[in-house]
């Protein structure tokens, strides 16, 4: 008798609320509604009574001492524009949960957190790039749930101004102090290039809220050196600096795709540019038929300046006793993977095992830098053993 198919994922969204005692919040949608916060805020409830109204399909929380409103709406996208002085920064995220998973970070304080991994994308991209898989994981893994976050300069988190500078180790603490607010203890951190080092950072930086053990996925980026592209081939450096140039507004996203193929950068890689394009709709007024970006590309060629600066082999070569890191090398990949580098993780593998810790390399077979679309597949099958590993052991410790 064939198994009753699993009951598709939800995904929950919220934009983040800090307090001085804590977080305030929206109660968990209905099954199968999504919601999405238009843009990050963050508000200051001190000594202010949070007012709460709704109807059948929406939430409203209204923050009493500025009036201003975020309604949570099934398949609905709600903008507007926060007062610059009163809202400062806070990551865009999304909660992507499988159908077992009964939590959201405004319950009883005592109610544990079901298990967690969180999804950080690389440069030029953002929480969508891993909307498909989280899910995919979810409808698998129905106990769990998938935090995937914009990081800064990135998606809808662009639109609220952080401080730089704009370094790997300031976006590591970005996602840390997100995590304290939705007060979650992530067991898996899975980061693709840029990302990857984002979670080595969040493991250097943070003895808490990271849970031990935690398993870290570093998706084709070293700890060290970045060796992007050779002739012929695109580099990043050289991409953010040329989209930098272009205009703020566009008339399509065809015309960015032509524009960068012109230029030599491969049509895959202009392509995945465009789709971080949306209609620029003015507050107030109807989309127009112009495209502006969602990123802040000054902030973005600092983070990446950063990304070439920053050395973490500290971490893989004296990992913290419960941490298991793994590298995953794309067997077409972007960046330069070199000796060196797999010499130097092979060695950290033996030393980690005597350690109590553990480090491991993997290769992915017909894929490029682009991981998650190129071999969807194959990623699932290796990512899959850290869930099942994760599950059987939180099902022993309860």
């Amino acid at each position: 008798m064939a198994a009753a198919p699993r009951a598709p994922p939800r995904a929950l969204s919220a934009e983040l609320r800090k307090t001085a005692l804590g977080a305030a919040a929206l109660s968990a949608p209905r099954r199968g509604a999504r919601v999405r916060a238009a843009r990050p805020r963050e508000e200051n409830f001190d000594n202010h009574r949070l007012l709460m109204s709704s109807n059948m399909n929406s939430r409203s929380l209204v923050c009493a001492p500025c009036n201003c409103a975020q309604m949570a709406l099934a398949d609905t996208i709600i903008a507007y524009q926060p007062d610059v002085d009163k809202h400062a920064g806070v990551l865009a995220y999304e909660l992507v949960q499988g159908n077992l998973v009964q939590w959201n970070s405004f319950m009883d304080k005592s109610i544990p957190d079901p298990p967690t991994a969180v999804l950080l994308h690389g440069i030029l991209g953002s929480r969508k790039n891993w909307g498909s898989f989280a899910k995919r994981l979810a409808q698998e893994f129905p106990m769990w749930q998938f935090l995937l976050v914009d990081l800064r300069c990135h998606g809808d988190s662009a639109s609220t101004k952080k401080r730089g500078p704009h370094t790997v180790a300031a976006t590591a603490l970005d996602v840390l102090k997100l995590l304290v607010q939705l007060r979650l203890t992530p067991r898996v951190l899975v980061g693709h290039s840029f990302g990857g080092k984002v979670a080595l950072s969040m493991v250097e930086q943070a003895a808490k809220p990271l849970a031990r053990p935690v398993r870290v996925w570093v998706l084709d980026a070293t700890p060290g050196k970045v060796r992007a592209g050779g002739d012929g081939e695109d580099h990043p450096a050289e991409l953010i600096e040329f989209l930098r140039r272009m205009p703020t507004q566009v008339s399509s996203k065809q015309e960015v795709v032509d524009v960068l193929v012109k230029e030599q950068f491969s049509m895959d890689v202009a392509r995945w540019v465009a789709t971080n394009l949306r209609r620029s709709s003015p507050l107030g007024q109807q989309p127009s038929s112009s495209f502006s970006w969602t990123f802040d590309l000054n902030g973005i060629s600092e983070m990446y300046k950063s990304y070439e600066d920053t050395n973490l082999w500290r971490i893989v070569e004296n990992v913290p006793r419960g941490v298991h890191i793994n590298f995953l090398k794309a067997e077409r990949s972007l960046h330069r993977w070199a000796l060196e580098d797999l010499q130097r993780i092979h060695t950290a593998e033996e030393f980690a095992a005597d350690e109590g810790g553990g480090v491991e390399m993997h290769v992915l077979e017909d894929a490029g830098h682009w991981v998650h679309a190129d071999n969807p597949d194959g990623l699932f099958r290796i990512l899959s053993s850290t869930f099942r590993i994760e599950t059987t052991i939180r099902g022993m410790q309860d």
